[in-house]
């Protein structure tokens, strides 16, 4: 199986991939932990269209901000605004030799599945540490409790 759970190589390429809705301390650590395994490394911003598709959400901030933010982390050398989560299509348009996501997403079956999709291609996936108690999701919630209405 092309995956494993901490990157032992550099990778030439690297490529992740995420809605990056309200950026918090775990998706910076998620993409500069990802950079330290590969010479370049390019990050896919979901569309807005793809996240109401798969999430049924409508994002907070829109696409191109998103992708905004992300171009200006200086580990990230490109950034895209991706249309679908086939990585397969993915490495068909970009080449990358890895695929960084985080490691509370090892085992379950869509990722399985993208494993064995990109085995013929060479591509490993590679699970990095997620960050534990954040996510765009529980900001939601949390941000109208946290901020006073003036």
């Amino acid at each position: 199986m092309a995956s494993i759970i901490i990157a032992e190589k550099k990778y030439k390429l690297g490529y992740t991939q995420g809605v990056y809705d309200m950026f918090h301390i775990g998706h910076l650590r998620l993409i500069n932990n990802a950079a330290k395994y590969c010479e370049r490394l390019i990050v896919g911003v979901n569309a807005d269209s793809l996240v109401e598709v798969y999430k049924h959400k409508k994002t907070v901030i829109s696409q191109e901000d998103r992708a905004e933010i992300i171009r200006n982390l200086k580990s990230v050398d490109e950034c895209v605004i991706v249309a679908t989560l086939d990585k397969v299509e993915l490495y068909k348009q970009y080449k990358f030799d890895a695929v960084f996501i985080g490691d509370d997403w090892k085992g379950d079956e869509r990722w399985t599945r993208t494993e064995i999709d990109l085995e013929p291609y060479g591509v490993d996936v590679i699970y990095l540490p997620h960050t534990p108690n954040i996510s765009s999701t529980l900001l939601r919630v949390e941000i109208p409790m946290r901020v006073d209405e003036i």
